[in-house]
């Protein structure tokens, strides 16, 4: 199984699964895709969009800085300082605890737009003065999770791990679990129901080396081609349908490419 994590994860790299400079860079993203204010951020909902997202990186063994783990205690301290009762003779002092991270936020926003627009002049200029005349050489990228944030699909994958060890208060020896067999396992599933929300294709067995598999034979589907994966709405619901489910043809194309 450790050769199928290897090449899957790859893959992910690839599409950009770690696409963050920081933990402000993704903090950043998180409340923009949420359309939230960003001197009122919920805190509760995006520290678990933010701890969700850290898990499926953990799961993937996907590397993660320090720098992030320490935000993520940051949230933590943040959201329990929000639940703390208030004396109302306090209520005029009471410094919001979210004051320090909105002033963070806020600055790294500015050098994110500054830079930005210091890219896009840059692009104009090398255009307007290609270097020996030549080209602007184009690539063709394929994007294998149509209509699909990736982000929003680790932090939905992470929302299924969490769930996941909150069920489990115990440790149970586990036998070996292959894509393949996952992969038959979702393929049926698509085939009965002509589609199914993403939390459904692993509710069948909660333990978390099962849902790590699911996830990687998803991903292989969708690598393939045999499967959709759409969203109505950034971090809402996620959904997957069949394209050309054909089981031999992905468990074949699967085994050859490990």
């Amino acid at each position: 199984m450790i050769g199928n994590i290897v090449n899957i994860t790859e893959d992910l790299r690839g599409y950009g699964t770690q696409p963050f400079e920081g933990p402000l860079d993704l903090l950043l993203y998180l409340i923009q895709q949420d359309e939230v204010d960003i001197y009122d951020i919920p805190i509760a909902k995006i520290t678990h969009q933010y701890l969700a997202y850290l898990e499926a990186m953990k799961e993937l063994d996907l590397e993660i800085a320090g720098e992030f783990i320490l935000m993520a205690s940051t949230l933590i301290r943040i959201k329990a300082q929000m639940l703390l009762p208030r004396p109302d003779e306090e209520a005029d002092e009471f410094e919001d605890p979210r004051s320090e991270l909105v002033k963070a936020l806020l600055e790294y926003k500015q050098y994110k737009q500054a830079a930005s627009e210091l890219e896009k002049r840059g692009e104009v200029w090398l255009k307007r003065y290609a270097p020996g005349g030549a080209k602007p050489i184009e690539t063709e990228v394929e994007y294998i999770l149509n209509q699909v944030d990736v982000t929003s699909l680790m932090v939905a994958f992470g929302e299924v791990l969490l769930r996941a060890s909150e069920d489990n208060s115990h440790h149970i020896e586990h036998e070996e679990i292959s894509i393949e067999e996952r992969i038959r396992h979702i393929v049926y599933l698509l085939s009965d129901k002509g589609g199914s929300e993403f939390t459904e294709l692993f509710a069948d067995d909660p333990r978390r080396h099962v849902i790590l598999v699911t996830f990687m034979a998803l991903l292989e589907l969708a690598r393939l081609g045999q499967i959709s994966i759409k969203q109505t709405a950034v971090f809402g619901k996620i959904w997957v349908y069949p394209l050309a489910l054909d089981i031999d043809k992905a468990i074949e194309k699967h085994e050859n490419a490990i």
